[in-house]
């Protein structure tokens, strides 16, 4: 008999764990704080990992010419070889989210996307994907793309180099939300910025704190009636987004990120 994934025994009914627990994100967060364990285990590798979120914020400022983040996304995956949708989130579903959707799960890309598990996924068109992916951002989720050798893990999928994944993120339940037990070296290595992304508080801030309460990273704090933002941000636009004054911005400083973030990406995943 087929040993059951991960991700089909957090989805099926009545499996679900019980709020902010769970054996594996604990796990990770204890193994991120040891250092041999980041550079031997392919979880925690660079060569293994690489993920970057794409901001959903309207509010970009950037040059007339500069393209949205979103359109990265769309070119990977009009060019994956195969795209294959998850019917529902395991994040969401094993965390009981109430904050948004949890039918809406991840796209994977790539000849492996078709050895997950078939029970709990189907594949798709370039338009069905790209409708998947814009729902998402309408649902208020995150895209976080690249290479995550964990998932091999959770999806039973080995690992060829020929699957990339595009997680959808919530700011309470995604299992993303462990990478703020990293060292910040870490996270640069494993969970870049997006190339050319800023993101920068200005005057108008008036120290409210919803910033700091939808940032998953624990990335911003209140210092002197402000928000400061820490080296730990990731630029994944939530901030910007929660703030009620609109004084954090997010920006472009480099217009070619798109060509840039693809070009690491297809260093490391062969996915078409």
């Amino acid at each position: 008999m087929k040993r059951k994934t991960l991700i089909e025994k957090v989805l099926e009914k009545g499996t679900a764990v019980e709020p902010r627990t769970g054996k594996l994100p604990n796990a990770l967060a204890r193994l991120a704080k040891i250092p041999l364990i980041t550079v031997a285990h392919p979880w925690f590798r660079a060569d293994k990992t690489d993920m970057r979120w794409l901001p959903i914020n309207e509010n970009i400022q950037a040059q007339e010419s500069a393209v949205t983040p979103l359109v990265l996304l769309d070119r990977l995956i009009e060019e994956a070889s195969h795209r294959v949708v998850f019917d529902a989130c395991g994040c969401r579903t094993a965390f009981h989210c109430e904050n948004h959707p949890l039918d809406i799960g991840c796209l994977m890309m790539g000849d492996s996307a078709l050895e997950a598990p078939r029970s709990i996924c189907h594949e798709v068109s370039v338009s069905e994907a790209k409708e998947h992916a814009a729902r998402a951002v309408e649902a208020g989720l995150v895209p976080m793309v690249g290479k995550a050798r964990v998932d091999n893990f959770i999806f039973g999928i080995k690992d060829r180099s020929h699957l990339l994944t595009c997680c959808f993120c919530c700011h309470c339940c995604c299992i993303s939300r462990l990478e703020r037990h990293f060292r910040p070296g870490l996270l640069d290595r494993m969970f870049p910025h997006l190339d050319g992304f800023r993101i920068e508080v200005g005057p108008g801030c008036d120290g409210c704190g919803d910033c700091v309460e939808r940032c998953y990273m624990r990335a911003i704090e209140i210092k002197d009636g402000v928000a400061v933002i820490s080296e730990k941000c990731r630029a994944c636009g939530r901030c910007a987004s929660a703030c009620p004054p609109r004084a954090i911005k997010v920006s472009i400083d480099n217009d070619d990120f798109v060509d840039l973030a693809y070009q690491r990406i297809r260093e490391y995943v062969k996915y078409d």
